[in-house]
């Protein structure tokens, strides 16, 4: 029978249908002018804008993004952001200066907003200090790479999601659908590369408000990889309903899962394999270049763009070589090197972000098989996640951190029960080396979930470790 209250919902539900064909056929109209078209037309604009002696290079970040907001395995929030920005990096007198707007869609309005950020930086270059180590663009060879994928129709999402997750508390939020990213200069380079990829990041919350985390993404949709998946969050969650166990102080065998590894990794971004900070003495891999210390020869990693999850070019239209060795068999074999490094140091570029940070990092993996993970530790310590990282003794390698999230007491090769919250704090000269025991045999791919201002590219590619002692 039709009461008030469903008659009301079928009205709620036609609003949200007729909004979201809207949403689409916007979409639609958007990729009849297409990203990469804007970038070229508003580019040439600004170019127009400059004076003899002025050097201009132009970045754009861009996405078509679908995001899902989820809570109690049920739909909280959903909408379409379109979205797209400049970045401008002008050398004049002897200066360097940036800036940037967002491009609103209307052209009067994006070449007014351009032409006063030109003025504005043209009067900065002759107020501030003289910039020493200056990188020139260049005007040769561009690029232009599109990767096509399978993925998660934005009409399909909802349909795809929720059957998998009900009977369970599921938070979590989808982040799906293309990104863009390009680069030009006033000498005449392009650059333009585009992909597209999904991100479910989410916790399943025990009925003790334990939470087990997890994040499947990628950029080819499978359904049964994505079930498969939950199935194993799902088993961890009913472990989290065990009673905790208290561990006390100590050090310990130690598995740590992909996201912890990833984790880890990550903390390399920060005052570790970048060339400036070791110049600096400030970074964890002082040891590694002058004391000539070494990890384990099971340990490898790369920064790798072969997954074409992120460009080869940076944002001064640099372009990386497609595999750049940073470890090998334990051993530093190189350093992430921008060319304002190089100029200030006398280095060679390797073309690096001028934060020399890793863009697209790659851990090989070993032998261990997941399933023989439990025997390896046989008494010790289960680590899917860690949290809030931190270094502790930079030159030493020391990182400190929290357990969190799906953290289990193993003993006698079967888990016994999930850990209380504690603090670790150890250095990578242990865990990735003289410690470190074995290599997982399948690398996982760990996204940058990162979505402030606007939805960050690529992530982490590596298999989980086991550690003699942590």
């Amino acid at each position: 029978p039709l009461t008030v209250e469903r008659v009301s919902l079928i009205k709620s539900f036609e609003l949200v249908m007729l909004r979201r064909c809207a949403c689409l056929k916007m979409f639609k109209c958007l990729e009849e002018h297409s990203m990469e078209n804007k970038f070229k037309n508003i580019s040439k604009v600004i170019y127009s804008h400059l004076k003899k002696d002025e050097l201009l290079t132009l970045s754009f970040t861009g996405e078509e993004s679908q995001f899902i907001r989820l809570n109690n395995a049920k739909i909280r929030q959903t909408g379409l952001v379109n979205d797209a920005d400049i970045h401008m990096k002008m050398i004049a007198n002897g200066r360097t200066c940036t800036g940037s707007f967002t491009l609103s869609g209307n052209d009067d309005i994006d070449t007014k907003r351009a032409g006063l950020e030109i003025e504005r930086m043209r009067l900065e270059s002759t107020q501030i200090l003289e910039d020493p180590y200056l990188i020139i663009p260049k005007g040769s060879g561009s690029s232009r790479e599109i990767k096509k994928s399978n993925g998660l129709n934005f009409e399909d999402a909802v349909d795809a999601i929720l059957p998998a997750i009900q009977g369970v508390d599921f938070v979590g939020i989808l982040s799906n659908g293309k990104m863009y990213r390009g680069n030009s200069n006033s000498l005449g380079q392009e650059h333009w590369f585009e992909t597209e990829s999904f991100s479910l990041d989410y916790s399943l919350v025990a009925t003790n408000h334990q939470m087990v985390k997890g994040t499947f993404a990628g950029t080819d949709w499978d359904q049964n990889e994505y079930e498969g998946y939950l199935k194993q969050s799902k088993k961890k969650l009913e472990l989290m309903e065990l009673s905790p166990v208290k561990v006390e102080t100590g050090n310990y065998k130690t598995w740590f899962e992909p996201a912890a590894v990833s984790d880890f990794l990550s903390m390399f971004s920060w005052n570790g394999i970048s060339e400036a900070s070791i110049q600096q003495g400030c970074s964890g891999f002082g040891k590694m270049r002058n004391d000539n210390v070494r990890l384990s020869s099971k340990f490898s990693m790369s920064e790798d763009f072969s997954s074409g999850l992120v460009p080869k070019f940076n944002s001064d239209g640099e372009v990386s070589a497609e595999e750049l060795k940073i470890i090998s068999s334990g051993e530093l074999k190189n350093t992430l090197i921008s060319s304002r490094t190089a100029n200030e140091y006398d280095r060679t570029s390797n073309f690096a972000e001028s934060g020399e940070y890793l863009r697209s990092p790659f851990m090989e993996p070993g032998s261990l098989d997941h399933s023989d993970v439990l025997k390896q530790i046989d008494k010790g310590l289960y680590l899917s996640n860690i949290h809030y990282l931190n270094w502790s003794d930079n030159p030493n390698g020391r990182i400190t951190g929290l357990t969190r999230y799906a953290c289990f007491w193993v003993e006698n090769s079967e888990i016994v029960g999930p850990i209380n919250t504690m603090r670790f704090d150890d250095s990578f000269y242990n865990y990735f080396g003289d410690n470190l025991l074995e290599v997982g045999n399948k690398t996982e791919f760990i996204p940058n979930t990162s979505t402030y201002g606007n939805r960050e590219i690529g992530g982490t590619t590596c298999p989980g470790i086991l550690a003699d002692s942590f």
